[in-house]
């Protein structure tokens, strides 16, 4: 579904009342007709060019921005919208908290949009009509997962209204609204098939309804049937780990079978610019707008499986990178590394070349820079690539699967392999965790399996509320990495003016943006905003 075929463009409302409110003009024919929804309607094509017009609302670079606002990331410019949220200097004006708002609200008036015509088509392939219905109550359900991840009681809206309404709606209880979202899911799934032909590759699949429906459960701590859920599309038999890790995040391997649901993207069509975002300064790139911290790094274990904070670990200060982990050179670009260009990363400050720390703004501050989605194959228009955004892979669902039979103290042989499988991939090669491990033991370790596989694709923050260890892991100074002086002295590099806070009484939730409110006095307001 690389190409979108025809689809319909939303009109980019800036608020919850007016993409809930607004019914006319939201449709444009290709290339240039306006029409209205009266006329519309009428077959399979418009159908499914409705409900391809939900897909572009999913999530692309926007979710690496978040991992920047957590204990593993650093917002690496002072300039960027998330730097303060980062520090705990943010309000409810501030422009990221209405930009997700208006996001997600964008989506759910597309997918309802749908869900309130696509019955007036009058045909007799009504399969097709259930898996478009299936398709768009699936991507609703997503973005109502992210909404409450973030705000907590929201606006549960599943018709489109008028904006007179839309002025008086009032939110609606989380625990009401996670309920809808598994009801969603598991009714989509069973209107969606288990896979496509190649034509609609990215398409939302049945797999993709149960895992999200799995990780909605392990997000509101309904473990037993996120574990379920997991178990279901595991027993799909449909889904896979890719061999090698370090190739996951390429054009190579978009929609392998470990891609659950992604975004799906075409070089010179329909493009996404994370290279020149994210990338190190010197490739070509506008700045390591979002580079991993001394936090994520020293997670990484040793490739015997060992904490570098272990003595017997054989763990070197002097060589950090030997023998770890190899997920964490297939994550960051760390001292030494090549290049797309060829030439060495070297940001140790006063070593010269183009990523030194502190040679312009836009350097890394860390001395780390990411490396997922910066992909060589990219390097010549790092603005403008190609590659697919994977929202949700299989490793996830097998983690989910282990943390929620591990949080039921239902450990048994399927915990560990799923576990073990992630870690034992043929390019990882981490031995197996210990069968005698506790409950609380292996909670510790597959929530550290969970933050290291999946660092950087933007999921970590909504894993530090559920945990309820923002409050632990977020306070305090950033650094990144040690290098030594002449003399061999140690040092650490400390990022200068950051000193985050979190206050547990009010940082677990966003508020609701400041615009919302004034439009909507009956939105009220979060704890502690």
């Amino acid at each position: 579904m690389k190409q979108y075929q025809s689809y319909i463009a939303i009109l980019a409302f800036s608020t919850l009342t007016s993409l809930i409110g607004c019914k006319k003009a939201v449709l444009e024919t290709l290339p240039n007709d306006r029409i209205s929804s009266e006329i519309y309607w009428k077959t399979e094509a418009d159908a499914r060019s409705a409900v391809n017009a939900i897909y572009p609302s999913l999530d692309a670079v926007n979710l690496f921005n978040l991992e920047g606002v957590t204990e593993i990331g650093h917002t690496n410019t002072t300039f960027t919208a998330e730097y303060n949220i980062e520090n705990g200097t943010y309000d409810a004006s501030h422009s990221r908290i209405q930009t997700e708002w208006t996001a997600g609200y964008r989506g759910i008036y597309l997918a309802n949009y749908l869900l309130d015509n696509i019955d007036k088509i009058v045909t007799t392939n009504t399969a097709l009509i259930g898996q478009f219905k299936g398709e768009a109550r699936t991507l609703r359900a997503y973005f109502y997962m992210k909404l409450v991840g973030l705000y907590g009681d929201v606006p549960l809206v599943t018709t489109n209204i008028s904006a007179a309404d839309g002025k008086v709606i009032t939110r609606t209880a989380t625990k009401t609204v996670w309920e809808f979202i598994d009801k969603e899911l598991t009714e989509a799934a069973a209107l969606l098939p288990n896979t496509y032909a190649a034509v609609d590759k990215g398409r939302v699949t049945k797999g993709a309804a149960l895992a999200l429906k799995a990780r909605a459960n392990l997000w509101s701590g309904n473990y037993t049937v996120a574990a379920a859920a997991a178990k279901q599309v595991i027993d799909l038999g449909v889904y896979s780990l890719l061999p090698e890790y370090g190739k996951l995040f390429s054009i190579a391997s978009e929609n392998s079978a470990e891609v659950v649901l992604d975004k799906q993207f075409l070089t010179g069509t329909i493009t996404q610019n994370a290279f020149s975002f994210m990338g190190p300064y010197s490739q070509r790139s506008s700045g390591s707008n979002y580079v991993p911290t001394k936090t994520l790094v020293d997670l990484f274990p040793m490739k015997n499986g060992k904490s570098i904070t272990d003595p017997t670990s054989g763990f070197d200060p002097k060589n950090p990178y030997l023998n770890r982990d190899p997920r964490l050179r297939f994550t960051s670009y760390l001292d030494g590394d090549p290049l797309p260009s060829g030439i060495l990363f070297r940001p140790i400050p006063g070593g010269g070349g183009g990523d030194e720390i502190g040679k312009t703004q836009y350097n890394t501050t860390t001395g780390f820079s990411l490396k997922k989605y910066c992909s060589a194959e990219d390097f010549a228009a790092p603005g403008a690539s190609g590659l697919n955004f994977i929202l949700l892979r299989y490793a996830e669902v097998l983690l989910t699967y282990a943390e929620a039979k591990i949080e039921l103290n239902q450990i048994d042989a399927t915990v560990f392999d799923a576990i073990n499988k992630v870690r034992t991939r043929t390019d990882v090669g981490l031995p197996a965790l210990a069968s005698t491990l506790t409950q609380t033991e292996l909670r510790a370790a597959v929530r550290l399996e969970r933050t290291i596989e999946l660092a950087f694709e933007g999921w970590h923050l909504f894993d530090i509320r559920r945990w309820k260890t923002a409050e632990t892991v977020m306070p305090g100074k950033v650094f990144g990495l040690t290098y030594y002086t002449t003399a061999g002295a140690p040092v650490v590099v400390e990022v200068p003016s950051v000193n985050r806070a979190f206050s547990a009484s009010k940082h677990y939730l966003w508020p609701v943006p400041q615009k919302e409110k004034t439009l909507n006095p009956a939105l009220g307001q979060n704890p502690g905003w």
